[in-house]
């Protein structure tokens, strides 16, 4: 089993190379969909969430408002930290539980973690790849203003939540440019999924 992590920047376009390796074959975990699963109302984690934050972080169905809870963390780094704290170690059992399941399943498969803060908690190194989808900090803005009608100073204080995009480059093994078309993207991860597969053969 090939174990592939996926990284990049807020609006880098990670979710949608993650869908072209997907229609290629390969089987994709997505961390922000884990973090989801482990704060089912209800849940260790969701306890401890709104114990620190209050329950004003609550949607009227008792789900945690991740747009609430973003605009209090990312204004705050200590909030941010403890809100890490608490999610990353549940988040992290159960993508070693997928893992494991996928193993048993598919000795032979190509798993693409779709990690936003791989580099940053220190994943890297347990990866047998790791990808970068890049694109530049201008484009990264005017994407996150476009898609989320954030404010430039908005943009800016979530990417500064984050290692500079450019630092990522020497941790990666592959870097998939994401600045062009759609077709060009899917251009690059045609080629990037066939040494993958030449990859997880030479294991």
């Amino acid at each position: 089993m090939l174990n592939v992590g996926l990284t990049g920047g807020i609006a880098s376009g990670k979710s949608t190379v993650a869908m072209m390796f997907r229609e290629k074959g390969a089987y994709v975990i997505d961390f922000d969909e884990l973090a989801h699963c482990v704060e089912e109302p209800g849940s260790p984690v969701w306890k401890a969430i709104v114990e620190y934050f209050g329950e004003g972080i609550l949607n009227e169905d008792g789900t945690i408002n991740r747009a609430n809870l973003g605009a209090i963390v990312f204004a705050n780094r200590e909030k941010l930290s403890r809100l890490n704290s608490i999610v990353h170690p549940a988040v992290f059992d159960e993508w070693k539980r997928r893992m494991e399941m996928i193993r048993k399943e598919d000795p032979h498969a190509i798993v693409i973690s779709d990690i936003p803060l791989l580099v940053e908690v220190g994943m890297h190194p347990s990866m047998d790849v790791v990808i970068l989808v890049y694109l530049s900090q201008e484009d990264q803005i005017q994407r996150l203003t476009e898609r989320s009608g954030f404010s430039r100073e908005e943009a800016l204080e979530r990417l500064s939540s984050q290692m500079p995009i450019n630092d990522k480059i020497p941790y990666a093994d592959v870097v998939i440019d994401n600045g062009g078309s759609t077709e060009n993207t899917r251009l690059i991860v045609d080629d990037v999924w066939e040494k993958l597969k030449n990859w997880e053969g030479s294991r």
